[in-house]
């Protein structure tokens, strides 16, 4: 394992309904992050696709179910052209790349983040468990199949998103699967983010990378299209509807980078997995030696939760020629 790995966190906005556009904004901070040596670059929470603030899902309107038609519009597929252009941005700057994504399988969508080595390699996928307030009305939810922590030359690399972060039989999960590199991209701006982000820190032994889109109104499409409040009186086109607050923090619970509230940028740190992890797990290794799996203890179910199951398989079924037994599914 290398000793050090420089990593980046991206605070900036999603062009809202125009995902080659918010493409082609996530290559240039890629780029800016691998001027600064960085390895691994870490994007906000539903960066490409972007994160569905404001009024116009709130009901069953048709402006409401046209904001949900863009919206589905501007999500991606996984695997789909978008996945590949990122791998190949990845590969391009040798970076491992975790990013935030609206994610589309059929009419649903999904709060997932997506991970990519720096050979341009698409690694796989976290789909967020629990939505929280509004996000219900527009994000599906996830399962356990897509909690995944991969091997790197720095560490062991995982995600867990936004108010996820707030489940603590979850983040168990996590450390159970020896996370060290803990992304945690959110929406959640406010002033007790920073705290929570040093808690996980210091309960998981591991370094928190917790990246946040800063947003003005002007950067989501302009009413009466998109409404942000409901008489758009209280706010300008220069009015900050979220206000970032990037972090980096140690396994020890020290930041290391940001928070920062005052714009777009890249919040950098070195991480020393190997030199500082040890020393925070000698105090405290919720999974190791501060367990009592005799009295606590977690089940897991990572199993695909589907709606629909077939018994067969696909190979197996006969075609239409074949039998008529399925003509009127």
């Amino acid at each position: 394992m290398s000793s050090t790995v420089r990593a980046t966190v991206v605070q900036a906005s999603s062009i809202f309904y125009d995902t080659p556009a918010t493409l082609d904004k996530a290559e240039r901070f890629l780029k800016e992050a691998a001027a600064l040596g960085s390895q691994l670059v870490v994007f906000p929470e539903a960066f490409i696709g972007g994160y569905p603030r404001g009024y116009n899902f709130a009901d069953r309107s048709p402006r409401g179910k046209e904001s949900f038609r863009k919206y589905h519009a501007s999500a991606i597929n996984v695997p789909g052209p978008e996945v590949d252009r990122l791998a190949s941005m990845a590969a391009k700057y040798r970076v491992y790349l975790v990013t935030g994504v609206i994610e589309r399988d059929g009419y649903t969508l999904y709060c997932t983040v997506l991970f990519f080595d720096p050979k341009g390699n698409y690694l796989g996928k976290h789909r967020k468990l629990m939505p929280t307030y509004w996000e219900r009305l527009v994000w599906g939810f996830g399962d356990c199949s897509t909690t995944p922590v991969y091997d790197t030359p720095y560490g062991k690399l995982g995600s867990v998103i936004c108010w996820e972060n707030r489940m603590p039989l979850l983040r168990t999960a996590m450390y159970g699967k020896g996370i060290e590199i803990y992304c945690a991209p959110t929406a959640d701006s406010g002033d007790t983010w920073v705290a929570t982000m040093r808690h996980v820190a210091i309960e998981g032994g591991c370094y928190v990378l917790s990246p946040i889109q800063f947003c003005r109104r002007k950067d989501y499409p302009p009413p009466p299209e998109y409404l942000y409040s409901p008489t758009e009186e209280d706010v300008t086109p220069d009015s900050i509807v979220w206000a970032g607050g990037s972090v980096i923090i140690s396994p020890h619970g020290e930041i290391l980078a940001g928070p920062n509230y005052e714009g777009e940028g890249l919040f950098t740190a070195d991480l020393d997995v190997r030199g500082e992890i040890p020393k925070a797990k000698f105090q405290f290794d919720v999974v190791g030696h501060y367990s009592r799996a005799d009295v606590l203890s977690l089940t897991v179910n990572n199993r695909p939760l589907l709606p629909v199951t077939f018994t067969s398989s696909p190979s197996k079924i006969k075609d239409d020629d074949e039998t008529d037994e399925c003509k009127d599914i």
